[in-house]
Parts: C-alpha cells; sequence; structure tokens
C-alpha cells in the first residue's frame, strides 16, 4: 500500500505529518526492515523534491545499527555431496569453480576462457564488486576438470556459454543449477549459490590460510570484511571444551552411583507444580 492509498489523499495534498506517520506504519504495523524504510524515504524526497517541486519533506527514522548475520556454511562433506549430486558435467564444473576460486555469482559467468592462467595457477577475475579486478587460486584438481570440459564444450570466448556460444550464461540458469543441486543432496540450510562463496573463504582460514591472503582471494577492500569468517570457522573451538563436559566428569569421579542431577535418590519429576 502506498502512501497516497494508506492517507487517502493525492501526494501533493499530503502533509509532513502523514508521510512521518506512514514512515511509523511501515516500521510498526508493516515490520518493514530499517533498510526497507531508508528506501521508501529516499524515494519520497526524490519524488517531492523532483516531480512536485515542494520542498524536501523533513523525515526521520530513529537512527539503527544494521543487523550483522554471520554467513551460513556447509561442511566439506556437504559441498562434495551438493557437487556430486549434479549429474550435468557442465553444470557439475561450474559449481566446482565457485568453491574452489570463491567466486560470486557475476563474476562466474563473466568468466572467459583466456581467464584461466594454467602457468601461474590463477584465475583473471573481471568486473568483480565495485567494478575491480582481481586474481584468485585456481584449484590443481579444477584445471584437469576444466580440460575435461573444454575438450567437450570447446568454448571460444564465454567459459560458461548460453545455448548461443556468443553469449555468457544468465544468472537465473546458474542459480537454478546451484538449487537444484542443494535439493538432490538434501542440503536445507544456507541460501543461494552465494554459500559457496562463503564456503570456499571459511575452509581457507580453517586450513590455516592467511586472512590477509584470504581477503585479497575473496577481493574485499577492508580485512573486516573478511575477519567475519573468523566468527564461523571451527578453529577457535575445536579444541575448546564445553564447561559441561569437565563438570560432568567431574561430578562422575566424585559421585559414580549416578548423574548428577539426581539428590539423595530423588529424581526431578516431568510434572509442572
Amino acid at each position: 500500500m502506498n502512501i497516497s492509498t494508506h492517507c487517502n489523499l493525492p501526494p501533493q495534498h499530503l502533509t509532513q505529518e502523514q508521510i512521518q506517520q506512514y514512515i511509523v506504519y511501515l516500521t510498526n504495523e508493516k515490520n518493514l526492515h530499517f533498510s526497507s524504510c531508508n528506501v521508501v524515504i529516499c524515494a519520497m524526497r526524490c519524488f517531492f523534491n523532483q516531480f512536485l517541486n515542494h520542498e524536501r519533506p523533513k523525515l526521520v527514522l530513529p537512527p539503527r545499527k544494521t543487523p550483522k548475520r554471520l554467513p551460513v556454511v556447509l561442511s566439506k562433506e556437504e559441498v562434495f555431496s551438493l557437487i556430486e549430486s549434479s549429474t550435468n558435467f557442465k553444470h557439475r564444473i561450474i559449481l566446482m569453480t565457485v568453491y574452489a576460486a570463491g567466486l560470486r555469482l557475476g563474476e562466474v559467468i563473466n568468466l572467459k576462457v583466456k581467464d584461466i592462467d594454467s602457468k601461474r595457477m590463477t584465475i583473471f577475475v573481471r568486473d568483480g564488486k565495485g567494478n575491480k579486478d582481481r586474481y584468485t587460486i585456481l584449484s590443481e584438481t579444477l584445471l584437469k576438470e576444466l580440460k575435461h570440459y573444454y575438450a567437450i564444450y570447446r568454448p571460444t570466448d564465454w567459459l560458461f556459454y548460453s545455448t548461443d556460444k556468443k553469449k555468457s550464461m544468465c544468472r537465473d540458469t546458474v542459480s537454478r543449477i546451484y538449487k537444484n543441486a542443494k535439493t538432490k543432496a538434501g542440503i536445507t540450510k544456507g541460501a543461494g549459490i552465494h554459500t559457496l562463496r562463503h564456503c570456499f573463504a571459511t575452509h581457507l582460514v580453517e586450513d590455516h590460510a592467511d586472512i590477509r591472503t584470504v581477503q585479497k582471494l575473496m577481493g574485499h577492500a577492508q580485512v573486516s570484511t573478511t575477519m567475519i569468517y573468523l566468527h564461523v570457522t571451527r578453529v577457535l573451538w575445536d579444541q575448546t571444551r564445553s564447561p559441561l563436559d569437565g563438570l560432568m566428569e567431574a561430578m562422575a569421579s566424585a559421585k559414580p552411583a549416578g548423574p548428577f542431577y539426581q539428590s539423595k535418590g530423588e529424581e526431578e519429576s516431568d510434572h509442572e507444580p
């Protein structure tokens, strides 16, 4: 519902108070995300200023921190299962390439044959986020598979071309490839193919790769962006025990007669008092 419908007034007759109340309505009643409300505010400012030639409405949103969500990461076994579940060889190679090089969706469809450098064992990533180019690693396993792929499909320009060899594969097609493989593998966690990029970074960190190296391979401008993968890696807690384990062992040594939750032969009732 737009603001005119909500207030039952044409936009040129809306007051400052009505506009502000509409933002409150979106936030409190429609539960619109903070960033989405910001988009609405920017759109209305533009509309009033550019099209109605009115003074920009002074719209205020309470300052909030953007929530930081940790990426969902698959285990190495799950990644292997996902790749192996794809019966189409070309689709399988695409999934392998995304994971092996930590590519974004737009980066993998922009790959050209000449971007694969087998002598330097690098992949040239063109037009990454922020229109930046970079190099990432070329896996030896992936190189062998790509040679087999080249012998079958004979790409001339785009590495992963569409039905027309002169065009690259579209984003929706690659997204469907990932979704189908994920379904066949029985994997329910994670969202789109970008999950494989998260897996690339996390598994590198778990294999003790230097965080600065991971930053360069991922194409992050700031190392703080890469540091988020330290929060999802198992390396930090693989050798850390929960205090409950130590407590249970201590209790078992002190009172071997029974579980620690029993008190003098009395078991706790499952029924509420």
